[in-house]
């Protein structure tokens, strides 16, 4: 499919009540309102074509951008690319989830979510936090930098209280990363969840909640999953 045969989908695709809600995410126009579901359907039509994701992010159209992550191909991306991605997410869907899911895959995972960690704008010190825990979700614990990680859970209980809003979010989602993927450091990331405690986030007029990290990774222990890697971080 060609960038404007997407385009065009997706605007079929598209519906005013996602819009609203989305918008009430952090959704900016231009974008036509499509379901995540629906964006997965044209996934499996396209598969990987890294050419199109590029001209499809390159849209600034926030539905072509989550496409686009979703069909990029992390082996061919270039860490400029990831640089120019991570500008342009300008909400947490995109700097949450869409930049970290390829950059986490990419030769540059590690290095580029340790930069962006240390930016002063919320949605790239967000990507930096989300890459590095999708990052621990699919490298094997030998091919993980443990002193590091730990460091960085201590950084967390000492920074997250005066953290900007998506990046506690991402800090605490970490933490639960932590725990429930890299089995040497779950003790770890159990007591740094005791000290953070509950985490407030405002999650603008919207339903959603933030997971408790001592809960989650409780229940990951119970159904017996702790240290198991996801084949992909994209889900």
């Amino acid at each position: 499919m060609t960038a404007n045969e997407v385009m065009a989908q997706l605007k079929k695709l598209g519906s005013e009540q996602t819009k609203k809600t989305l918008m009430k995410h952090g959704a900016k126009e231009p974008f036509f309102g499509v379901k995540v579901a629906d964006l997965k359907v044209l996934q499996k039509k396209i598969k990987t074509d890294h050419a199109l994701a590029l001209e499809l992010y390159d849209t600034g159209n926030s539905d072509a951008m989550y496409l686009a992550g979703l069909v990029a191909d992390p082996t061919a991306v270039t860490k400029a690319q990831l640089q120019k991605w991570v500008k342009g997410a300008y909400w947490y869907m995109l700097s949450g989830f869409v930049v970290p899911w390829v950059a986490s895959e990419s030769p540059f995972g590690r290095e580029l979510a340790l930069d962006w960690i240390e930016s002063d704008a919320e949605q790239i010190a967000n990507a930096g936090w989300s890459t590095y825990g999708c990052v621990l979700s699919i490298k094997p614990d030998a091919e993980l930098d443990l002193p590091e990680i730990e460091k960085l859970l201590k950084r967390i209980t000492t920074e997250i209280g005066s953290a900007t809003n998506r990046v506690r979010y991402a800090m605490n989602v970490f933490v639960i990363s932590v725990g429930g993927y890299v089995a040497p450091l779950t003790a770890k990331a159990k007591a740094a969840a005791k000290v953070i405690g509950a985490v407030e986030v405002d999650m603008g007029d919207t339903s959603c909640k933030v997971p408790d990290a001592t809960a989650y990774i409780a229940k990951i222990e119970q159904m017996g999953r702790v240290g198991k890697k996801r084949k992909h971080a994209a889900c």
